[in-house]
C-alpha cells in the first residue's frame, strides 16, 4: 500500500514539474500574442499614458518572475549549448517552432536547453523522492527510474511542441473553407485581394487570420506579394495552403479571374473537410478497441466468470475434503 501511494505521489510530482516548465513557456506566449515589440516598453508607454511616474526598473521588477529570471537563464544556456549544436539541429528546431507559430517566442537554441532542464528537473525529481522514500530503494531501480523519467523529460517538450503543431496545422485546415468563401465574396464585390486578406483577419481571431494579417503587413512593408504567399504557405506547413496559395499566384501570372479560382478552391476545401470527417469516422471503431479491451471487457469477464470460479473452487475445495 506505501509502495502505491508512493507511486503516485512520484507521478504527481512529476506532472507538476513538467507543468511548471510549460506554464512559463506558456504565459511568455500568452502575452506575446497579446503584445508587440518589447513587453517592456509597452508596459512603460502604457505607464506614461496613464500619467504615472515611473522608471525602466520598476518596471522590469513588475514583470512575473518567470520573464525576469527563469527566462533568460533558459536563453542563456541556449547560447551556450548552441554552440556544440549541429546546424541541422538547430535548423530543424526553427522551423517547428515556425510551423507551432513560435510559441513563447523563443529561439531554437533556447527551447533545445529548454530540453535538458525539463529532462534535470524530472530526473532530479525522481531522485529526490527514491532518496527520501520511507523505504529504501534499491541502487538499480533508482537507477532505471532516474533513467526513464529522466529520458521522458528530454521528449517531453518534443512532443509538447508537435502537439501544439498539429493543433495549428487542424484548426488551418478547419478554418480555410469559410476563409475562402469570405474571400471569394468580398474580390467578386470588387475588392483586391489584399483588402479581401485584410477583411478575413478582422472577421476572425484564429491562426488563419492572424496568418493572413501578417502576410498583409509583410506587403506593406515592402515584401513582395508572390514572396509574402509562399512564405504564408511555408509557415502552415499543409498540403491544402501551399495548393491554394499556388493557385493565387498562377492565375495573377497568367490573368486568369481569381474569382473563379477562389471558388474553386473553396469547392475542394470542403470536399477535403468532408472526406477528412468521414476518414475519422471510420477510425472512431477502431479507437474504440483499446478502452473496450482494457477496461470493459475485463469488468465484463469478471462479472460472468466470478460465480463460476467460486462456486467451482467450492466444489473443488468439497472434493478434495
Amino acid at each position: 500500500m506505501n509502495m502505491t501511494y508512493l507511486i503516485w505521489g512520484l507521478v504527481a510530482l512529476v506532472l507538476i514539474g513538467g507543468a511548471v516548465v510549460l506554464g512559463i513557456v506558456g504565459s511568455r506566449y500568452s502575452q506575446n500574442s497579446q503584445e508587440d515589440g518589447d513587453p517592456l516598453m509597452a508596459r512603460l508607454a502604457e505607464a506614461s499614458q496613464r500619467g504615472e511616474v515611473t522608471s525602466l526598473e520598476d518596471i522590469e521588477l513588475s514583470q512575473p518572475f518567470s520573464e525576469r529570471v527563469l527566462l533568460p537563464i533558459m536563453k542563456n544556456i541556449g547560447d551556450f549549448s548552441a554552440r556544440f549544436t549541429p546546424q541541422k539541429a538547430l535548423q530543424d528546431t526553427s522551423r517547428k517552432l515556425e510551423l507551432a507559430g513560435n510559441p513563447g517566442q523563443i529561439d531554437a537554441s533556447t527551447f533545445l536547453a529548454s530540453r535538458f532542464v525539463v529532462a534535470a528537473v524530472f530526473g532530479g525529481l525522481m531522485l529526490a523522492i527514491s532518496l527520501f522514500a520511507p523505504n529504501r530503494w534499491p541502487t538499480a531501480q533508482i537507477i532505471l527510474v532516474v533513467g526513464i523519467f529522466t529520458v521522458l523529460g528530454f521528449f517531453f517538450p518534443q512532443l509538447w511542441l508537435q502537439s501544439i503543431i498539429n493543433r495549428r496545422q487542424h484548426n488551418v485546415r478547419k478554418a480555410m473553407p469559410d476563409a475562402l468563401d469570405l474571400l471569394t465574396i468580398c474580390v467578386e464585390a470588387g475588392l483586391g485581394f489584399d483588402a479581401a486578406m485584410s477583411k478575413v483577419s478582422e472577421k476572425w481571431e484564429n491562426e488563419l487570420s492572424l496568418a493572413f494579417l501578417r502576410t498583409i503587413r509583410e506587403i506593406q512593408l515592402g515584401k513582395p506579394r508572390r514572396d509574402a504567399l509562399r512564405d504564408m504557405a511555408d509557415r502552415m506547413g499543409i498540403p491544402e495552403m501551399t495548393s491554394f496559395i499556388a493557385a493565387v499566384i498562377q492565375s495573377e501570372m497568367l490573368g486568369v479571374s481569381l474569382a473563379k479560382v477562389l471558388r474553386i478552391q473553396s469547392d475542394q476545401m470542403r470536399v477535403k473537410r468532408r472526406q477528412r470527417a468521414e476518414e475519422e469516422a471510420h477510425k472512431a471503431p477502431i479507437k474504440m478497441i483499446i478502452p473496450m479491451a482494457l477496461l470493459t471487457f475485463p469488468s465484463i469477464m469478471i462479472i460472468l466468470l466470478a460465480p463460476a470460479a467460486i462456486q467451482i473452487s467450492q466444489s473443488l475445495g468439497t472434493f478434495l475434503e
